[in-house]
């Protein structure tokens, strides 16, 4: 059987009382299928996908067929499925919960050309079907996590710089490319992120403004700068609300108008770089003393 929509293979056997899933696509990543989901009795038939698994177990233990071998994977595990590989998925010893990304070929070569500097032609290839990596499992699972949030460009920085960890760590690949200087392709980056700072601007579309690929553009930004493109531009961010907050502007409205998710990001990113919250800042620009410290 074959499957080329997770949700599919869900509907298969169905979900149980106690069973948990929660299913989105990342479209940025052409469709990038995740799952969170927690098992209790669900049990997956055996089935394929067009795309890799490559996942984290968060809970319990999850046992699969894999190519003919039975597997046990426990938190700070990672699991990789290639495309095309017959596997099931049950609970072993009561429950498992985990996190699960479907990345197709195309993207997994991206990554790995950024990685090599070179343009990868072959997928890459896991020799390991289970990977003891609790460093890389969180990672995973925080740029899991994040793929669903608002802030789409350091959403975009944690999961291209997990699967490039990954990649690095488990696959088979070449060695990897040395970072020369990219004054050029970062000024580009830098010139679109000063023009688009509010803005919900995504690594993809800076990448292609650099001439980079996504992960080259991460490693260079750094050299260059000092910071990664979301540190940059969160950077800038502050540095146009600092003269609205200080012309009255309200915090909410400064939030807006600068590009953060609501007040409450403005205010932490604020306190964090300027040492007081955006509202003491605005009062004591206008003269204002205790009134509030948010």
């Amino acid at each position: 059987m074959k499957v080329t929509d997770q949700m599919q293979a869900l509907a298969e056997t169905g979900l149980g009382a106690d069973d948990r899933a929660r299913f989105w696509r990342a479209e940025r990543y052409g469709g990038l299928e995740c799952l969170a989901a927690r098992f209790v009795s669900h049990r997956y038939a055996p089935h394929t996908h067009d795309t890799y698994v490559v996942g984290a177990i968060v809970a319990g233990c999850e046992t699969f067929m894999l190519c003919g071998e039975r597997c046990y994977a426990v938190p700070g595990d990672l699991c990789f499925v290639h495309p095309g590989d017959v596997h099931d998925g049950e609970p072993h010893g009561g429950h498992y919960a985990y996190r699960m990304s479907y990345p197709d070929a195309g993207l997994m070569r991206d990554i790995a050309s950024g990685l090599t500097g070179r343009r990868e032609t072959e997928m890459p290839y896991f020799p390991e079907k289970i990977v003891r990596d609790p460093d890389g499992a969180a990672r995973f699972v925080d740029a899991h996590c994040a793929l669903g949030s608002a802030d789409t460009l350091a959403a975009d920085e944690r999961f291209v710089a997990a699967l490039t960890v990954i990649l690095q760590r488990h696959a088979r690949l070449g060695a990897p490319a040395r970072l020369g200087t990219e004054p050029g392709p970062v000024s580009r980056a830098v010139d679109y992120l000063d023009g688009h700072y509010a803005d919900d601007v995504d690594l993809a579309t800076l990448a292609g403004v650099a001439g980079l690929s996504r992960f080259h553009l991460i490693r260079a930004f750094r050299k260059e700068t000092g910071l990664t493109p979301h540190a940059w531009l969160t950077d800038r961010r502050i540095r146009a609300a600092r003269p609205l907050l200080t012309a009255g502007r309200t915090p909410g409205e400064v939030a807006l108008e600068c590009g953060f998710a609501d007040q409450s990001h403005l205010t932490r990113a604020f306190k964090a770089r300027v040492g007081v919250t955006p509202g003491r800042f605005r009062d004591a620009s206008l003269g204002i003393a205790g009134r509030h410290a948010a």
